[in-house]
């Protein structure tokens, strides 16, 4: 505990040292080899040192860091034009990480209403589940008491209803909504994917009051769910978008994206980022482009997610006791546990495999991108020992 008694105590941390990776694996201090499905939370999209994207840092490296947005920055100029050619958008605004995006978001879908005269809208609803950020308005958006005790009043102008109720979502509109933001899958919520018929029914909403629809795909985006963003499986279109987590692979960067109408209010001076789009930072999210956008390469994760569905649902028929359902899209899936979700988390741990906790008792895969079939089976294996652990030590137990 030596080590991390000068830090804040806001994380329970497993007591593992991880001292360098290689594409699906981490390596400790002492040499022990995890296979990584965390991915740090989906962020690690294409694995650890992955080598293009390391080439692209340590080429810029020697070049120039930071230079803030007081002067144009051609990876930012180059970022943006690949991203808005490759979605909905027409424009980009970067950041460093998904809270920041999501912040940008909400002002952006506020300011929008501003500046057409409606300064009164600016009511967002959000969904029972959610988890868009830890910032002030971010934690008041998603409406989980656990996360907003203590901090002084809830941020005004947030109103949540249940996920996946259009009649709900119709119900709560009112002269001062200005939005509905919504995650396509919920990750912290637990694995929980909107149906095709329900962001539809979003888009129609929006269009019918003069909403704005704003879409969370910080987890679930950059080829999580084996399309580019996940709302493209509904055939929608948001007006904003925030993205985080895989679009820098490993390295610190947000963005978010808007149609131009949308982003019509943003003018000079309304919003601002120092370390946003920083070279670094563009070097790296360009580098991933670079693979995410390869020919071949989401077909790719959708394979694999085949491979996990089949195996994941092999151990849910074997291993009722332990495993209660399957969830989720491409390579974001969720274990709902039938035990509480800690036992299996440890017991998949010490099969020396990572997975991530979530809500509803749900236990998260988010292997990267990059994983193989091979490694998707040995995955499954381990997990596959967990279960018989895990059931061994419960019949052990009742005895």
């Amino acid at each position: 505990m030596a080590e991390t008694a000068a830090l804040y105590d806001t994380y329970m941390r497993a007591p593992l040292r991880f001292e360098r990776g290689e594409g699906v694996w981490l390596i400790t201090e002492n040499g022990e080899r995890y296979l990584d499905f965390a991915a740090g939370v989906a962020v690690n999209s294409l694995g650890h040192a992955h080598p293009h994207l390391v080439a692209e840092l340590k080429a810029q490296a020697d070049k120039v860091w930071h230079l803030s947005n007081l002067y144009e920055v051609p990876g930012q100029e180059k970022l943006s034009k690949r991203l808005t050619e490759a979605t909905f958008a027409d424009k980009v605004f970067f950041t460093n990480s998904g809270a920041e995006a999501l912040e940008c978001a909400i002002k952006t879908a506020r300011r929008y209403q501003f500046a057409n005269g409606h300064p009164e809208k600016f009511h967002i609803i959000t969904f029972e589940g959610a988890f868009h950020g830890r910032t002030i308005a971010t934690i008041a958006a998603g409406g989980q008491e656990k996360y907003i005790e203590g901090f002084g009043p809830k941020a005004p102008g947030f109103d949540q209803v249940a996920f996946g109720d259009l009649d709900a979502v119709r119900a709560a509109i009112t002269d001062a909504t200005a939005a509905i933001l919504i995650e396509p899958v919920q990750g912290e919520g637990g694995i929980r994917p909107a149906t095709n018929e329900f962001l539809r029914g979003l888009r129609d909403i929006c269009d019918e009051h003069g909403l704005l629809l704003v879409l969370d795909e910080v987890q679930c985006g950059v080829g999580r769910t084996g399309k580019l963003f996940a709302h493209e499986w509904a055939g929608i279109k948001p007006d904003i978008m925030a993205v985080a987590k895989g679009i820098g692979g490993g390295f610190p960067l947000g963005a978010c994206l808007a149609t131009a109408e949308a982003a019509s209010g943003m003018k000079a001076g309304t919003h601002g980022s120092t370390y946003g789009g920083n070279p670094l930072a563009m070097a790296v999210g360009n580098a991933v482009l670079d693979i995410v956008l390869a020919d071949g390469f989401l077909e790719h994760v959708r394979d694999m997610a085949l491979v996990f569905r089949q195996g994941l649902a092999s151990l849910k028929d074997r291993f009722p006791d332990i495993i209660e359902d399957i969830r989720g899209e491409g390579l974001m899936l969720g274990i709902k546990a039938a035990i509480p979700q800690a036992d299996l988390l440890q017991a998949i741990r010490a099969e020396h495999l990572l997975g991530v906790p979530a809500g509803n008792n749900v236990v998260r895969l988010l292997p990267p991108l990059v994983v193989t079939a091979e490694e998707a089976r040995e995955g499954l294996a381990r997990i596959e020992r967990a279960a018989e652990r895990v059931r061994a030590a419960r019949v052990k137990k009742s005895a």
